[in-house]
């Protein structure tokens, strides 16, 4: 079972802080009221060796004391908060489970995502508060897929909201145009065989393979309203849109931006070589 971490996120950060200002305003006068008494009873508590001193010790051992849950969420509640701010709103670190994505993504790949671009989202229900953009053909895009609603997936956005998508003899084309793809090298793998290219879509130009050894399966669909026709660049072995559908509005997370380290297992020395830009 995957754990629904920003609604664990959420819980942590409104539990704390609800504990933390319940305590503010409940407990805390009270422990205050009564260290306040005992300064008084005792003039001179704060000078060391004086009888006062020595009794005002003795008798604040009986004060009333903050909880141990009372320390706790006050001293996590302000990063639990900054964490969800950063995370929820501007920006979240992924890493990348599989080879869909290849060549421009790796497995090992960690990156960011930029979280407010396609507009600002309430975490956990998703609803769009604010808007500032939409995706564009091309967008490398973190989503929710429609049959697995808790899990992130990362594609390339190959259809907006009313084009036509077609994939014929594993050439692309979109509202009836072939997206341009110059060849750049044939990779042995085994018993495939990789066709590396060039691919431009939506103005930007990006790498994506295909496996030459692996018969296409052609078809040709229209994008509904709302929803997104996604793709792997590694077209001949990626899970998208051509499988489990379009996927909506709704479940979007946000633009992958960089590559800011790469770890390929926990056994492995981190790398920083392919630290950029994610076209």
């Amino acid at each position: 079972m995957s754990l629904d971490f920003p609604l664990i996120l959420v819980i942590l950060v409104f539990g704390t802080g609800l504990i933390w200002l319940a305590d503010r305003i409940l407990w805390a006068p009270g422990r205050q009221k009564s260290l306040d008494a005992l300064c008084e009873q005792f003039p001179e508590w704060n000078q060391e060796g004086t009888a006062d001193a020595r009794q005002f010790a003795s008798s604040a051992e009986t004060l009333p004391r903050e909880s141990t849950i009372v320390e706790y969420s006050r001293s996590f509640f302000p990063v639990l908060a900054v964490v969800f701010v950063l995370r929820s709103f501007i920006a979240e670190p992924f890493q990348i489970p599989s080879s869909s994505m290849v060549p421009t993504l790796e497995v090992g790949d960690y990156i960011l995502v930029n979280k407010f671009i396609y507009g600002i989202r309430l975490p956990v229900v998703r609803t769009k508060v604010f808007s500032i953009s939409e995706p564009e053909r091309g967008d490398v895009m973190v989503f929710f897929p429609p049959h697995l609603n808790k899990t992130y997936y990362i594609k390339r956005v190959i259809g907006l909201p009313g084009d036509v998508v077609s994939y014929r003899s594993k050439r692309l084309y979109v509202n009836g145009e072939p997206i341009p793809f110059e060849p750049l090298a044939v990779v042995p793998d085994g018993r495939s065989r990789y066709q590396m290219g060039m691919s431009e879509l939506g103005g930007k130009s990006h790498l994506q393979q295909i496996n030459l050894m692996r018969p296409g399966r052609d078809f040709t669909v229209t994008v509904k309203p709302g929803h997104y026709f996604m793709m792997g660049d590694n077209r001949d072995n990626s899970s998208d849109s051509r499988v489990w559908g379009q996927v909506s509005e709704r479940d979007i997370v946000g633009k992958a931006f960089a590559i800011w380290m790469h770890w390929d297992s926990l056994f492995s020395i981190p790398s920083f070589d392919r630290v950029g830009g994610i076209e």
